[in-house]
Order: structure tokens, then C-alpha cells, then sequence
């Protein structure tokens, strides 16, 4: 079994990647809240993980940050306070943790790191300056960590696009909104939990070795696609 830290994954995707390896592999959850499960294979350390100290692990294969936001405002009303807090939880967080962990993975059987990113740093959209902004740096980070620590470590990223959890629950809250959604993406649909989860799955698997400083946009056709 590996030993993979989730931070963030007591609900929307991170719950749904939990969910996807709890069966066979040793899960370490690190939030705020607890698990919406309960398994033997899971050990929950409640933390935020922007004040609190992190817990201190015995051994460690991969890391998957999970934490983000969904800040969506006009130039015009975003305050820098928002650029500042959308950085801190997007990127400053999964620096904290990399460096705190870092030891332990490198000493890890195949080991990884999975940060998640978002279709809005490809593809310009109005309201998302400050998510964008955050998100982006988070793809940069991506690439100069696979460089700094290849060959021992890959690190990789995923960027959805909307996917139905509480975070983007403001995005889908009736049904004109969601019939919206559907339609503007080439494959008329949006992301589910559990589609994420299969992709992340995948990348810190030993199926995905060959696979280091990637970006994965898991995107429904909307930025690939013009149809």
C-alpha cells in the first residue's frame, strides 16, 4: 500500500479522490473539517493549513494539495486583500507543504506530487483575475518543481473546469445557469467529483512514471475546442 497525503479532503474533489484510494492505499487526510467517510485505512489531522502547524508523518509516497477558491468579481471590485488571500490558499499553501513534507517523499516508494490548477489559466475569462492569477502561478510552480526534482519526484497538475461541488455551488445554483454551463462546453456537459478523482488517480499511479511537470486540462473541450 502507499502513503498518500491528501490536504483538502473532506469535501469536493479532494473527498473524491480519498474516496478513490482508500481501498487500497494508507490515506492521510489533512482539514479542516473531518472525512465524510470513515475507514481504517484513513488517519484525519484537523488543520488549516495556512495557520496551523502540519502534523508530523512517519513516511510519505505522494502528495495531493487540493485547496482552492472560486473568487469570481469584477476588476473594479476585487480588493488586493482577495489577490492576497486567493494566493495564500492556492499557492502559498502548497508550498508550505511541499517544503514540510519534501524529506519524506523523496524517500518514497515512486513518489509524486499533484497540485491543481484551472481552465481560467488558459482560457481568459471575465471576473477571474484573481483565481486566474493564483491558479497560473500554480502551473508555474508545477513545471520548476518537476525540473528541481526529477528524476526522483514528478509533479504534476490538473486543471478542471466547473465541476459539481459545494465550492461551485454559486456557479450551478438553478437550473438556467446549469443548462448555460452544459452549452458552453463542446462536450455539453461539466466535470463530476469522481471524473477528477479517476484522473488523479492516474497521475500518482506507477501507470504515470514517464509523466512529470504536466498540466492536465480536464476541460470538457472548452479550451481546446471552438464549435
Amino acid at each position: 500500500m502507499k502513503k498518500i497525503l491528501v490536504i483538502g479532503g473532506s469535501k469536493g474533489i479532494g473527498n473524491a479522490i480519498v474516496e478513490s484510494l482508500v481501498t487500497n492505499n494508507k490515506v492521510i487526510n489533512i482539514s479542516r473539517t473531518n472525512p465524510l467517510q470513515s475507514n481504517a485505512n484513513i488517519t484525519h489531522y484537523n488543520c488549516d493549513i495556512l495557520t496551523d502547524e502540519l502534523p508530523d508523518i512517519e513516511a510519505l509516497d505522494t502528495l495531493i494539495y487540493c485547496p482552492g477558491s472560486i473568487n469570481l468579481k469584477p476588476i473594479s471590485r476585487l480588493k488586493l486583500e482577495d489577490f492576497r488571500d486567493d494566493f495564500e490558499i492556492n499557492v502559498i499553501g502548497a508550498v508550505k507543504a511541499i517544503q514540510k513534507y519534501l524529506p519524506l517523499i523523496k524517500n518514497g516508494n515512486n513518489p509524486s506530487i499533484l497540485l491543481f490548477s484551472t481552465v481560467a489559466s488558459k482560457l481568459g475569462m471575465p471576473f477571474h483575475a484573481s483565481v486566474a492569477a493564483a491558479k497560473s502561478a500554480v502551473e508555474g510552480l508545477t513545471k520548476s518543481l518537476g525540473a528541481e526534482l526529477a528524476p526522483t519526484i514528478r509533479v504534476n497538475a490538473i486543471a478542471p473546469t466547473v465541476t459539481d461541488t459545494e465550492l461551485a455551488s454559486k456557479l450551478l445554483r438553478n437550473d438556467r445557469m446549469i443548462e448555460n454551463i452544459t452549452e458552453r462546453h463542446p462536450l455539453k456537459k461539466y466535470l463530476q467529483p469522481n471524473e477528477v478523482a479517476d484522473l488523479a488517480t492516474f497521475l500518482i499511479s506507477d501507470k504515470a512514471l514517464s509523466i512529470s511537470g504536466q498540466i492536465f486540462e480536464l476541460d470538457c473541450g472548452i479550451v481546446s475546442f471552438k464549435i
